[in-house]
């Protein structure tokens, strides 16, 4: 079995060796697990996002995109979560309350099937820092599709547990990794629901 080294900062304190399988990835937090078990580092997922046949899917909410930015190389935007018409303050999670997108799973089988995607094409799953993609990736593998990633740091990347930066997204990540990014989202880019 093929395995992957990831640094993940100092979240782990040490550099990991992570199988690519599930059952043995116990060194990655129960909410980044999927069902799959494929993992990528940010780093690693620009690497393989060479190869144009990868698709990169962004699940981030459309203020994220909009405010924070997009990695050049984002196929389709599709939103795992996003705000309730009404939107509530959460004093638990000291934010906003979001709801998942009922239209998830269908915006991406229409994606796939105007694109021709097929099942076992790689899909790397991004969000801010790898909870909403490993949830995203098991939609996906429930759906069939069996070369799912998620990227286990993220876009921003994980909080630093102390010193002067704690509680800042500065760990790891797409950005924090200087990877390819920017604010400017083009109309290939967009939620497609946007489109209609």
């Amino acid at each position: 079995m093929a395995l992957r080294t990831f640094l993940i900062g100092s979240l782990f304190a040490s550099v990991l060796t992570i199988p690519c399988h599930a059952e043995d990835s116990k060194d990655i937090p129960e909410k980044k697990r999927t069902k799959a078990g494929l993992y990528l580092t940010s780093a690693e997922a620009a690497h393989m996002l060479d190869d144009e046949n990868v698709v990169l899917l962004d699940v981030r909410s459309r203020p994220e995109i909009t405010f924070v930015g997009l990695p050049n190389r984002v196929d389709v935007h599709i939103p795992l979560m996003m705000m309730p018409q009404t939107v509530s303050y959460d004093p638990d999670k000291k934010g906003y309350q979001l709801e998942q997108n009922s239209a998830f799973e269908f915006d991406f089988l229409d994606y796939t099937e105007a694109h021709n995607i097929a099942e076992e094409t790689p899909i790397v799953v991004l969000c801010r820092s790898g909870s909403r993609s490993a949830r995203a990736a098991n939609i996906l593998y429930d759906l069939g599709y069996t070369q799912v990633y998620s990227v286990i740091d993220g876009f921003e990347g994980d909080k630093a547990k102390e010193g002067p930066k704690a509680g800042q997204r500065v760990l790891n990540g797409w950005k924090n990794a200087g990877l390819a990014w920017s604010y400017s989202i083009s109309s290939d880019q967009v939620y497609p629901a946007d489109l209609n």
